[in-house]
């Protein structure tokens, strides 16, 4: 992963990210910010926020465009892993959030309580790729069932009739195979099992969550953790952003009757086939994804990426902060960046105009 050179864009520890009094809307005792104006050189201060691993190098592409524009502003954020992102927002700890699975309906009323309404916005749509080492092996082809067999440890050796007949006349090792998951609690583990449950009901029985659910494979720490393991190996699978997937081998899943391999545009065709969550709030946008969808040319293990927000903070500054910071994630610029350097879909224009005015919303209110 490239990482900015710049002195202002700060991955910070949990702990150290604690230090700068972040704001909590239910804090009796906080005065307010300066008023600065809502963009340009006007801007000054920091806000810190915390999530995902996987939205690390869009984060430090947003924070390097954003504060070249603003160079009074300070941009901090901690790649602890979607839940622990969801956690530390939620009780105060940060002034946003990055995750890779938007707020459950427990999360969502606790982080109703610390901002009454709650921005969570799609930041990007980027592919999970199934990365695999195989000695001898650089293709494969993996139906959804075959995926979730491997992963369940119902198959176990390479050459698998299974993974054979996804892969005629390729010469298939005898070799165990060792899957890899995160250890973590983790927005992409809960898409790739949301996807195994959807597309393969019957060889994954296991319910969807961040947690991983199956016993005795291999675990690893974030993102990063997962690629390396796969990399280090012989025979061994995993899951992870396809930003970070480097030069290992990648899977194409069977969609329908063919196999499709992963890029941005067939993530992105997801949301075209996917339907917004109703009953959330005005300001939420959170997406029931078709993991099941046949439609050509979609690449269904996908997530996507969310900023979380209060509509209202207590500091005016921290406010127009976290507004201007999320209105440059969203433009036109914010999304090529990310595209650039973590290999994300844009977000649409269509979509982009329907947020807006979610973001737009976020403003501060002397009640907290």
């Amino acid at each position: 992963m490239k990482r900015t050179p710049l002195g202002r864009v700060i991955a910070l520890p949990a702990a150290a990210a604690l230090t700068f009094g972040l704001v909590a809307c239910g804090s009796a005792n906080e005065e307010g910010g300066n008023n600065q104006s809502g963009g340009g050189s006007g801007l000054s201060g920091t806000i810190s926020g915390a999530g995902a691993s996987s939205q690390e190098a869009a984060q430090q592409a947003w924070q390097a465009g954003f504060i070249g524009q603003n160079p009074d502003v300070t941009v901090n954020y901690d790649p602890i892993g979607s839940g622990g992102g969801r956690e530390q927002f939620i009780n105060g700890g940060s002034d946003f959030g990055g995750t890779d699975a938007y707020l459950d309906d427990e999360e969502l009323a606790a982080a109703k309580k610390r901002c009454g309404e709650v921005v969570e916005v799609p930041t990007y749509v980027s592919p999970i790729a199934v990365i695999f080492k195989l000695d001898g092996v650089n293709e494969l082809n993996l139906k959804p069932a075959t995926i979730a067999k491997i992963f369940n440890q119902q198959i176990t050796k390479w050459n698998d009739p299974a993974i054979a007949a996804d892969n005629p006349g390729v010469q298939l090792p005898d070799t165990q195979i060792t899957p890899v998951n995160r250890s973590d609690e983790s927005g992409t583990t809960e898409n790739f099992v949301e996807y195994l449950k959807a597309t393969a009901p019957q060889d994954w029985p296991h319910e969807v969550s961040g947690n991983w659910p199956v016993q005795g494979g291999e675990a690893a720490q974030g993102t990063s953790g997962v690629v390396q393991a796969v990399s280090n190996g012989n025979g061994t699978i995993g899951y992870a952003d396809a930003s970070q997937a480097g030069e290992l081998s990648t899977v194409k899943v069977g969609v329908g009757d063919k196999f499709v391999e992963y890029s941005p545009q067939a993530a992105a065709a997801v949301l075209d086939v996917s339907k917004r969550k109703e009953g959330r709030g005005q300001y939420s946008f959170a997406y029931d994804l078709a993991r099941d969808t046949t439609a050509e040319g979609t690449y269904p293990i996908v997530l996507v990426s969310y900023g979380i927000a209060c509509a209202q903070y207590q500091d005016q500054n921290k406010a127009n902060l976290v507004k201007e910071y999320f209105n440059y994630i969203i433009s036109a610029e914010g999304q090529k960046a990310s595209a650039d350097a973590a290999g994300s879909a844009p977000i649409s224009d269509k979509l982009r105009q329907q947020i807006k005015p979610a973001v737009d919303a976020i403003s501060a209110s002397s009640a907290g």
